[in-house]
This record gives C-alpha cells, structure tokens and sequence, in this order.
C-alpha cells in the first residue's frame, strides 16, 4: 500500500500543463497568468505630487522665503504648467504633474493661505524632493511587473489595466467532471425518504475546485452497473481533463467503479493509500483523455482527499510551460503547533480537522476538532486546515509540529 507522499508522486506525474489562452481582462481574475506583463512606461509616469498643498523651489524654501504668491494651480489630469518665477508657487492637487521649477511640496496642513499668498509655517528639510512622488521610483519603463505562473487577483488586474493589458494570456482553466455514485442519493431539491439522503458531497468540491480555477461540471450516476457503464462511458469521452468520482470505490458489493473504470480502458495507477481517513482512493489515467479521482463517499473522506491529491494536481497543470513549481506559489503544507495530545494507534497517516489560530508569538496553532468518524460532514464546519501525522509514533504530543493543509 502507497503512502501519501508517493500517491502524491503519482498524481503529479500524469500533471501536464494545459495550453494557454487569451481572455479579456475582466474574465481573467483568478486565472493563471502565462506570460509576462512588462511595464509601458514608467511608475510613475511623471514627477508626481503625493500631497494637496504648494510645489516652490527648495532652493528659495532653504534660502529663507517663507511667503509666496500663488501663481497658478495645477490639478491632477491638467497638462504640465510650468513655475517661471521661483520666488512664487503653485498650488497643487494629489496626484497632479509636478510643474517645472518646483521641487518641493508643502501641505496645506502646513501653510496659512490668505489673499492668494502662502506662508509656510514648518522649516525646510534637509534635501528638496519632500511631498513628492518621484518619476520612475517604482518601475521603469520595460521592467517586469508580473510573471508568468501567479494567480490573477485584484491587485493584478489593477497592475493590468494600468499597463494596457485589455487582453491577457492566461493557463486554459482545468476542466473537470465531478460524479457523484448512488442510489440513497437525491437531488437537493427533493425531500428523501426514511432512507435516503441528498447530494452533498459534489457540492463540496465544486466549490473546492472552481476556488482551485477548474470549471466544474457535476454529474449523478446510479448504483446500476449496466447504467455506470453508460454514464462513465459518456463522461470519458467529453473532453474533460479530469474525472472526480465520490464514492463506490471500496469493497463492497456495489462498488463497482474500480471494475468499470478497468473495462473502459482507465488504467488503475493505485488503489488504496496509507491512510485514515480516506484509505479506498482510487486513481488512474486512461491514455489520451481524463486523469480519475475515485475519491472515498463519505463526506470528511471526500472532502480531505480531495484537497491532499486533487488540489495539488489542478495547481500543478495550471503551472505554465517551462515555469518550475519552485518559482511559484504551490500546494503545500506550513507548520503548525498541536494543541492538545493525540492517540492513533493503527499505522496509518492521520488526517485531523484542526481550526488554526496564531499566538502572541506568531505561533500557528493547531485545535483538532470533534469529528465523529468520516460520515461526520459537521465535523468540517469551522475547520481551516487538516494535519497530516504520520504512522509514527502512535502518541503525538501538544506543542509538536506537524504539517497543515489549508482547508
């Protein structure tokens, strides 16, 4: 039996990057950017006044004025006016082309403004500049502002726009189809009998992954297996990049997945990992088409295996060609401190809801949740992030760290 970290080895091995396409800005917050957006022109692109006040001439400040005659204004959008007469000012608005001949900033906080005269009522600096934004201070022209592999977020997008990227390059967005197996199952809308229950689990994850940047498609498939064979044959053959399966991959008798997914021609890549919870998952590819996920049908199962092995996989397809897992930010766990004491004797890999909190010292601290069993969908309410602890030992101490996976 696999453990995590070689199932992990093997998922990431069928990953192959998905091909970029063009979208318009709008549409392209929360894709992966695949190519690098370059700077047009300087930030900023002008000397820049980062204060409402009066632009002087340092020179003339330091010499001793303290009163200046307000030539003109200049307003932030408004083409360059000059200041001609260095014994004068002008006054400026935030964000307004700093005029010729000034060099200096006072706010208005720091002036008496009468009869269109100013009289600034603080000393000089030391060097002229003060109050305002320089030319170039940020970027240059032709610098790297973003690179390929980032996820598009609002600040991004601004960075965009600001560089006239109306139409942006971008990683094809994951195609998935997530299946949910079963005849207890019934649609949310209707009201089960004494011995059913609704849809839940392919709720979870869409959210999960379309979160990930996957465009998820859901499916239901009944325990009949003449009517699996259908459904699945129709869902292999749809174009979807890959195929999410909940539940029907254990031992029982009616689940019938894994045989299925052999006679459709899915080669099996591994069946069962060290683990709890979450033990039956179930993987395979079938050449030229979908990578499948048989994830376990309990909820807690679904849900956890779902963020270890498919998540990884959806970041690791949308990296750009040629862009290391290195040089970006990646699907992977940050230490956190156990909170209390923890007793698992069989030797398996323990999957624990926890709810991160940090300490006054920076700590992440990990609270494990009460969970009963993998049927226990309320025992993810509140949870943040799941640890990982491994085989050994079969006691894990409050105030050892072991790896968190973000929920």
């Amino acid at each position: 039996m696999l453990s995590p970290a070689e199932a992990t080895a093997h998922v990431l091995a069928t990953a192959r990057p998905l091909p970029p396409e063009t979208v318009a800005l709008p549409r392209a917050a929360g894709r992966i950017l695949a190519e690098t957006l370059t700077a047009d022109r300087d930030f900023p692109p002008f000397n820049r006044v980062a204060m409402d006040g009066i632009a002087v001439s340092f020179a003339s400040w330091a010499g001793g004025q303290s009163e200046f005659d307000i030539a003109h204004t200049q307003y932030a959008g408004e083409p360059l006016r000059p200041l001609t007469n260095l014994q004068q000012a002008v006054e400026v608005m935030t964000g307004a082309v700093l005029p010729t001949g000034a060099d200096a900033v006072i706010r208005y906080e720091d002036l008496l403004l009468h009869d269109n005269r100013a009289t600034i009522q603080i000393p000089p600096p030391a060097a002229p500049g003060v109050n305002i934004h320089q030319q170039a201070a940020d970027r240059r022209a032709g610098d790297a502002l973003l690179n390929p592999g980032i996820r598009l977020g609002p600040a991004e997008l601004a960075v965009a726009a600001t560089v006239g990227a109306a139409e942006i390059a971008v990683v094809r967005a994951p195609r998935l189809a997530v299946v949910s197996t079963g005849d207890e199952l019934v649609g949310i809308e209707a009201t089960p009998l004494a011995h059913q229950i609704r849809r839940s689990n392919v709720y979870a994850l869409q959210t999960l992954f379309t979160q990930a940047g996957a465009e998820v498609s859901l499916f239901h498939l009944s325990d009949n297996r003449e009517e699996l064979r259908v459904g699945l044959t129709n869902i292999l053959a749809a174009g979807f990049d890959a195929v999410v399966l909940s539940g029907a991959v254990s031992k029982g008798r009616a689940d019938h997945l894994p045989g299925l997914l052999r006679e459709l021609h899915v080669e099996e890549i591994f069946h069962e990992v060290q683990q709890r919870p979450g033990k039956p998952l179930w993987f395979g590819a079938r050449a030229g088409g979908p990578v499948v996920f048989g994830l376990p049908g309990n909820p807690v199962s679904t849900f956890i295996t779902a963020c270890r092995y498919v998540r990884p996989w959806l970041r690791a397809v949308q990296l750009p060609e040629g862009i290391p897992e290195t040089a970006v930010t990646t699907e992977a766990p940050a230490p956190a401190v156990l909170t209390v004491d923890i007793n698992f004797k069989p030797q398996l890999t323990h999957f624990v809801p926890v709810h991160l909190t940090v300490d006054a010292e920076g700590r992440r601290l990990a609270t494990p949740l009460r969970v009963g069993g993998s049927g226990d969908m309320m025992g993810l309410v509140g949870a943040t992030a799941f640890l990982e602890l491994p085989p050994e030992p079969s006691v894990f101490p409050a105030g050892s760290v072991w790896p968190a996976w973000a929920l």
